[in-house]
Formats: structure tokens, C-alpha cells, sequence
């Protein structure tokens, strides 16, 4: 937890990343946030009008979501890093066997 807390005070953050972020939450209906995998491309187009952005952006917020969604899965299953290490291992060039 202290290293942790550590790393997160050295990161950078970036205001204007975060507006943009925080536009495309509020261009979601409270179901688009709840459930995530309705927005198809007629919806992520509506959102990134909405937020004034590009359905780029809105495809990469959705993609780190499930990301984190997927990696905070893996660590609540136990096991945690070494687990996840595992599961990256054939995906990285180089790591595995």
C-alpha cells in the first residue's frame, strides 16, 4: 500500500486528459455506465459529439476500463501479481518459454 501510494503521488496527471474522460462519462446514459458493453457505434458516436471528442477517444476510455476491469478480476480471484505475470507472459515478446 505505501508503495503504491508512492507511485501514485509521482504520477503525472494530466488536467486535460481528465476533462476529456470525465466529458465522456457524462455523455453515457446511467445504463452505458452500468453496463459498459451496450455502447456500440451509434452510441460511442452520440457520446463523443456530446463530449466534443473523437470516437477514438471514447474506444480507448471503454478498452482501459476493461482492462482495468479485467486485471482487478485476476487480483480478486487470488493470486494476484504472480498471477497476472502468468497470464502476460505469452502475450509479451520475449517473457514465457
Amino acid at each position: 500500500p505505501a508503495q503504491l501510494s508512492q507511485a501514485a503521488a509521482g504520477a503525472k496527471v494530466d488536467d486535460k486528459q481528465i476533462s476529456r474522460i470525465e466529458g465522456i462519462i457524462n455523455s453515457m446514459t446511467p445504463l452505458e455506465r452500468t453496463k459498459p458493453e451496450l455502447i456500440k457505434a451509434s452510441r460511442k458516436r452520440r457520446i463523443a459529439m456530446g463530449a466534443g471528442v473523437q470516437v477514438m477517444h471514447v474506444n480507448q476510455l471503454l478498452n482501459q476500463f476493461e482492462q482495468t476491469q479485467k486485471m482487478m478480476k485476476m487480483f480478486s480471484k487470488g493470486g494476484g501479481m504472480a498471477k497476472m505475470m502468468r497470464g502476460m507472459a505469452g502475450k509479451i515478446p520475449g517473457m514465457g518459454r
